[in-house]
Order: C-alpha cells, then sequence, then structure tokens
C-alpha cells in the first residue's frame, strides 16, 4: 500500500477546516476532486477517518489519531524547506500576516511597501481580520494585536509608538448639542459606537484621568464594526466617534472635526507583531520582523 503526501496534506486541510468546500478552496482544487482524495485514502487505510453530514465534517477517534501524529511533522517538513531559502543568493518566500484594518493603514502598510521594494522575491500577503484568529491554525506567520491583546505564549515585537484614542464630531454637531465636559456626559449624546466581531459586543469607550478611570457605554443611531465608516459618519455629523487618534488628527488640523475630552484620553500600548516561539525561522520572515520593528525591545508575552 502507498499513500501520496498530497493525499496526507489534504486530509489536514479538511481536518483543519472542517469543511470539503473551505479545504478545497485552500487547496485550490474543485471540492469533488478533493473528496475523491480522501475517499481513496480512506479505501487504502481501510479505515474510516472522517464523519460526513449534510453540514458538518468531522474526524473520528482514528481520524484524530492520524491527524495528531503527521500534522505537526507536516509543519517541520514545510519549516525546513523554508529555512532552504538560505541557501538562496537572494531570500525567498511567502509570508502571512493577520492584522485588523487601522494596524494594516497606520503601521504596517509604509513599512510593508518599503519591504517589497528591498526584497522582491520576498511574497506579502496581508489579510484584515477583526476575529482575533488563531494564526497557529490558520497557517499565518505572525499576526498584529495591541499589546494587551497579544496571546501569552507568543513571542510579540513592538512596531508602534503607543497609542491614543481620539472624542470628536464636527463643530456643527457640538454647536447643536453642547459640549460634553465629562465622559459621563457622553449619555446624553448621538454617539456612534463600534460592533467588535470577535464578540459581538459594543466596545466600551474608556476613560483616565489622574488615576480615576470611567468606562462609558454609550448609545447612538449609528453602528459599524469598521472604523473607517465610523470615521465617515462622523465626517457627515452623525454623531461623536471614538477613533484612533492619528485617524483624525488632520481632520482635527483642517477644522472638519472638534476634539472634546483630551485629557480624559491617556495613552495605551501600541502595536505588536506577535508569532509563535520556535527554535528556527526563514530568513525572509526575519528578514520582515526586522524590518516591521519600532526600535524597542522584544518581549515574550507575560
Amino acid at each position: 500500500m502507498k499513500t501520496k503526501l498530497n493525499d496526507l496534506i489534504a486530509f489536514i486541510a479538511v481536518a483543519e477546516e472542517e469543511s470539503f468546500t473551505r479545504a478545497a478552496a485552500r487547496l485550490s482544487v474543485s471540492q469533488s476532486a478533493l473528496s475523491h482524495t480522501i475517499k481513496g485514502l480512506e479505501e487504502r487505510l481501510g479505515l474510516r477517518l472522517l464523519t460526513r453530514t449534510t453540514r458538518s465534517v468531522s474526524l473520528t477517534e482514528i481520524g484524530r489519531k492520524l491527524y495528531s501524529s503527521i500534522a505537526p511533522r507536516m509543519q517541520e517538513i514545510e519549516d525546513e524547506l523554508d529555512s532552504l531559502n538560505a541557501l538562496k543568493e537572494k531570500p525567498a518566500g511567502t509570508i502571512r500576516i493577520s492584522t485588523a484594518e487601522h494596524a494594516a493603514r497606520s503601521v504596517l502598510w509604509p513599512r510593508v511597501l518599503e519591504f517589497m521594494r528591498l526584497y522582491p522575491d520576498i511574497h506579502i500577503e496581508m489579510t484584515i481580520d477583526y476575529t482575533l484568529s488563531d494564526i497557529v491554525a490558520e497557517k499565518y506567520d505572525a499576526g498584529v494585536r495591541l499589546g494587551e491583546s497579544v496571546e501569552k505564549d507568543m513571542i510579540a515585537v513592538s512596531i508602534s509608538q503607543p497609542l491614543r484614542m481620539a472624542v470628536v464630531a464636527t463643530p456643527a454637531y457640538f454647536e447643536q448639542a453642547g459640549i460634553p465636559k465629562d465622559p459621563r456626559d457622553l449619555s446624553k449624546h448621538q454617539c456612534i459606537n463600534l460592533r467588535l466581531p470577535t464578540y459581538g459586543r459594543l466596545l466600551v469607550w474608556d476613560f483616565e484621568k489622574d488615576g480615576h478611570d470611567v468606562n462609558v457605554r454609550v448609545e447612538g443611531q449609528f453602528t459599524a464594526n469598521k472604523s473607517s465608516f465610523i470615521r465617515e459618519a462622523v465626517l457627515a455629523g452623525v454623531g461623536i466617534a471614538y477613533l484612533p487618534e492619528d485617524m483624525v488628527l488632520n481632520d482635527i488640523a483642517e477644522g472638519k472635526l472638534m476634539r472634546v475630552l483630551e485629557p480624559w484620553c491617556d495613552e495605551f500600548p501600541g502595536y505588536y507583531l506577535y508569532f509563535p516561539n520556535r527554535t528556527q525561522y526563514s530568513p525572509a520572515f526575519s528578514l520582515f520582523v526586522d524590518a516591521m520593528r519600532e526600535n524597542k525591545p522584544d518581549k515574550k508575552s507575560q
């Protein structure tokens, strides 16, 4: 009996995606071809590896045992193949990054552009993701999150200065509705909410002044799940927005928006590039980490 390596790769994809449709897309093959491959593997082994229903695919007990045995070995093989890039005259390979939109636009994108210019044989795949995906399970090389959100077992490298939020609205809105003097005054205003995709809840507006913390749950007519849409809404006069400072500094300077409650908006840790702690990294990935670094010491997440 001879089992092809591609059959095992197909099995791992289905096991991790728990879907023939998603696994087929991941492998760039048709769903029918993938199903035929898995069926052939089961027939050669004489074992049932997957339980299929009309809505889901799950591993049998034997399937789980096979997956836990071969998946780590396949990852080791991929890591070894990536390390062969060190033998090339020019570093090469593909680096997959998971990040939220604000970090991508404000921090990553300018550096990624310069990085690609310097290393034309290194490919970058950047996915905008708000769900705090498991980067190991999703096969990302690294992710970007705020420092307080990085998983404990990851290596984290600072890629931005500390951040600060800004409470803003148009001058016309404040002229009509009045200016809040205290964060608790926001309950009397039309505020633009951010829906957090990971948990489905609304973002709580956090404030701090002279050691006193105030957390405010605001209400308003409009809610969005992306900061870019909230910026469009506040510029249109919909209400008050709570946005990263760098997104609205130009609008404030140009008089389009007016900032309030600034003394209550304290700095907090910025973005970190994080990735699994491995014994060996590809030369391409090591170069990428150095290029993204904010010239601060590395840290292992506590």
